[in-house]
């Protein structure tokens, strides 16, 4: 009954409401700021292969702050490992499934669009951080307090981050992992759920360096390896790839009848599984954005842009193609990771699901930690109470982990949507809002770039109606 209600819930916002807020929002910011994510491709790049190569970040910003930073790479790893996680696998999955191949043009659609929003709400996270010990610590929730003066909608954005990301989507990651293993080994879900239960809080009680340093390490990982594996798989049928593209396209428009229900259905479930994997929009990214040191915060969310690029035009379109490939997309029977694990199991064999619940454990568990890093920001906005942050870490890293592996698919996916619905909601409503203030540190950016500034650098006297605001910008 309650799944039920959820459900018509979860229709009525999502088919009237946030897919037009959605696209109409990347649309508008893409047109503002004259397709920055496109047009600044080769910056993106050089942002990040810079951070890379000097170890911990950009030399120049090093200066600026201690040394136990968070450099620009690390953040990116930790915004990416929790968007490539179970949308990536499961969730593309579930939306080819649910809506057909179509939903995969939508999803990339999405991924485009929203990659300028996602550079806008990252920047905006930059701008408004806070110095918190030996890093800082920033979000949307900062960014509407102290650029909007909206207290109450500050904390209601807060509240609902935490119970999305620490709670809501700690639990989708876990039912996905467990499902995986019993599918491949036919483990117990509750053994495993309780095994990722105790590697999470060991990780969560170290707190972002620890999450910082361990994502790092996994988010490459995982991406090489299963980049590798599908490239392989894609050559093996380069044949195929002309009709698969095909396949997508007409499905999209509704022009194929028959594979995969109305076209309402697909664009409903390619955006929601898009945005679900991408988070462009969602407001999660900028609590991270803003824990880097950068001399300009239009590099970070230049650097964080590159990011849905990467989880929904590469990751999940690997996925899509090796599942469109096999052909067992119209099974009725298979949904979710065990549409993956069967998909790829055609492919190559016997390890097929393996390899799955494999890269699922590790795309899922990054998910995990980089969830509870942006409940823990929120819950640091809200209070300074210690006790009350232990309690989120066993609820976030450990209950809520648990939980997952005991509760059904479709009402983990389900509460999920919701919650993602609503805080997407109200993040919109603030980068709409503040917006503004991007597209002017956006030119100053390209002006110092043009003046052959290597690496530009803000000063807050170039916002003079909210330099009093900008704690860390001296």
């Amino acid at each position: 009954m309650m799944n039920e209600i959820i459900t018509q819930i979860n229709d009525a916002i999502w088919g009237y409401v946030l897919i037009f807020a959605l696209v109409l929002c990347g649309l508008w910011f893409t047109w503002k700021m004259k397709g920055v994510q496109f047009r600044m491709l080769g910056e993106m790049f050089r942002l990040l292969t810079d951070s890379v190569s000097s170890g911990t970040g950009n030399l120049d910003d090093n200066k600026r702050y201690n040394n136990k930073h968070i450099s620009s790479f690390q953040a990116f790893a930790v915004s990416v490992a929790t968007r490539v996680g179970t949308g990536n696998l499961a969730g593309v999955a579930t939306a080819i499934a649910l809506g057909g191949p179509g939903a995969i043009f939508w999803m990339w659609i999405i991924a485009l669009v929203g990659s300028a929003t996602a550079f806008v709400e990252s920047t905006l996270g930059q701008l408004f951080k806070r110095r918190h010990k030996d890093s800082f610590i920033g979000g949307p929730a900062y960014y509407i307090q102290e650029g909007l003066h909206n207290k109450w909608m500050a904390y209601t954005f807060a509240i609902l981050l935490t119970i999305t990301f620490g709670l809501s989507y700690n639990s989708i990651q876990s039912n996905t992992i467990c499902g995986a293993m019993h599918e491949a080994f036919g483990w117990d879900p509750v053994v495993v759920g309780g095994i990722l239960s105790a590697m999470a809080l060991i990780i969560v009680f170290g707190g972002i360096h620890r999450i910082a340093n361990v994502s790092a390490v996994l988010v490459p990982l995982m991406a090489i390896g299963y980049f590798l594996l599908v490239f392989v798989i894609i050559i093996m049928n380069i044949e195929h790839i002309p009709h698969v593209l095909k396949v997508i396209v007409t499905d999209a428009f509704g022009l194929e009848q028959g594979v995969g229900g109305a076209l309402g259905a697909t664009i409903m479930n390619g955006v929601k599984r898009g945005l679900f994997s991408n988070e462009a929009g969602e407001g999660s990214a900028p609590n991270v954005a803003a824990t880097a040191t950068v001399s300009h915060p239009v590099k970070q969310g230049l650097i964080q842009a590159l990011g849905v690029f990467t989880d929904t035009l590469l990751v999940c379109s690997c996925t899509a193609f090796v599942i469109l490939i096999s052909g067992l997309y119209d099974v009725p029977e298979l949904n979710g990771i065990a549409l993956t694990q069967a998909a790829l199991g055609s492919e190559i064999g016997s390890s097929g699901p393996s390899f799955i619940a494999a890269a699922i454990l590790l795309f899922a568990f990054s998910s995990i930690i980089g969830n509870y890093y942006y409940g823990e920001a929120n819950i640091r906005f809200m209070t300074s109470s210690g006790t009350i942050l232990t309690i989120y870490r066993i609820c976030s890293g450990g209950v809520m982990v648990m939980f997952g592996s005991l509760v059904s698919l479709e009402l983990a996916w389900n509460l999920g949507d919701l919650c993602m619905a609503l805080l997407t909601t109200c993040n919109l409503i603030a980068i709409v809002s503040l917006g503004k203030y991007v597209f002017r540190l956006l030119d100053d950016y390209r002006a110092q770039k043009r003046n052959g500034v290597k690496d530009p650098i803000f000063h807050k006297s170039l916002l003079p109606e909210i330099e009093h605001e900008l704690k860390c910008w001296d």
